[in-house]
């Protein structure tokens, strides 16, 4: 069969418009972010913030209301136990005052000398009780007086030094409440300040009340503590407190040093307190308390620091970027890029971190996968990688 020239001509057009049609509605293909499929250590971490603060710490108080002179310590200086770290001048009395702790002090002073006089007759009593029942025992020996009449010398004499001894221990007490009355009622007249002494050794953290004005009993002057043992408080939510053990390594990061702290988990609070977060919303948080494995001397009291909790970690497995994962109807799935098609893959997921996740099955080591895969990306569809 003879095929004239013009039948060639109209068979070459419909070749190139059918394959100009073809790249004309060819689907274009869709540009995708990618990342291998690889082998590496995998951490699940509970990243939280954390501040530290001193394990052992003394807030020193004012033990009367006065007026504070100027404290000359300084933030940071050492003290010893039972150094003076300041002092407090009581106010003078007033007439009324005055005559009204003088009175007290009287009265004390009064029930201390009737104290003093029921021993000195208790004394008496019990050396004559003491003296009649040795007379009462040679009776007895001797077979002059019956032995009912010689137990009961004998009690009495028992009953009366009991007496003694109470009355021993009650001039003791008017004693003490006397010498308490009229030290007050000196202190307040003489002006001298009362001081108040460090309870333990360590470096002063921090001074609540440096110059002179007025304070009440009770008032913190400044906090005591050793610096060198400080642990991190960490609070993070309720739900995710129950994921933490005691024993769980803690990495410290963005501390202010050049490189990070390691420390462990001591204890997780039983109760929980009620915080309200950034977007004004409730929440229940727990307190995790960390210690540091070696001490830090840039490391201060209530620094603000970064809390890495490792809750499981393994040292080699197959993983993926957990934003390549999206939920298929019973499992997770993910897209595998293929010969310049984006493949839809149905995985099992393992372990599953803050950015990368353990494939237990669906992918091998070197696959590249799609990552933040877009809405319109379906099974088969030709992708091109952005760099």
């Amino acid at each position: 069969m003879v095929v004239s020239k013009t039948q060639r001509i109209a068979a070459i057009s419909l070749a190139a418009v059918a394959l100009i049609l073809f790249f004309v509605f060819r689907p274009s293909a869709i540009p995708v972010d990618s990342a291998e499929v690889r082998r590496g250590p995998l951490q699940i971490t509970l990243d939280a913030e954390g501040v530290t603060r001193v394990n052992d710490r003394f807030v020193i108080a004012a033990p009367v209301t006065g007026k504070l002179m100027r404290i000359a310590l300084k933030e940071g200086d050492h003290v010893r136990k039972g150094d003076a770290v300041a002092g407090v001048v009581p106010p003078e009395l007033n007439a009324r005052e005055y005559r009204e702790a003088s009175a007290r002090a009287r009265s004390a002073r009064a029930m201390l000398d009737e104290a003093v006089a029921r021993e000195r007759s208790s004394l008496l009593g019990a050396a004559q009780a003491d003296r009649r029942s040795a007379r009462y025992r040679k009776l007895y020996t001797d077979g002059a007086v019956s032995k009912e009449a010689f137990e009961i010398a004998g009690n009495e004499a028992g009953v009366l030094k009991k007496e003694v001894e109470a009355a021993r221990s009650a001039v003791e007490s008017a004693r003490y409440s006397f010498e308490a009355l009229q030290a007050e009622v000196d202190r307040m007249i003489s002006g001298k300040a009362v001081r108040v002494v460090s309870p333990a050794e360590g470096r002063v953290l921090l001074i609540h009340e440096k110059s002179e004005r007025l304070i009440n009993a009770g008032s913190p002057l400044l906090d005591i503590g050793d610096p060198s043992a400080i642990e991190i408080v960490i609070d993070v939510l309720s739900s995710d407190a129950t994921k933490v053990r005691p024993g769980n390594r803690v990495v410290i990061r963005d501390w202010g040093g050049e490189k990070e702290l390691q420390g462990v988990v001591k204890t997780i609070d039983p109760a929980a307190f009620t915080k309200t977060s950034a977007l004004g919303i409730e929440e229940k948080r727990v307190n995790i308390v960390a210690v540091l494995k070696e001490y830090a001397p840039l490391l201060g009291d209530n620094f603000r620091v970064q809390a890495k909790i490792v809750l499981r970690e393994a040292g080699n497995v197959l993983q993926v970027p957990v934003s390549s994962l999206f939920r298929g109807r019973d499992d997770w799935h993910l897209f595998v890029i293929e010969n310049g098609r984006a493949v839809e893959r149905s995985v099992k997921i393992g372990m599953r971190g803050t950015y990368q996740a353990e494939v237990l099955s669906g992918v091998r080591a070197g696959q590249r996968v799609v990552v933040h895969p877009a809405n319109e990306l379906k099974d088969g569809i030709f992708v091109t990688l952005q760099e």
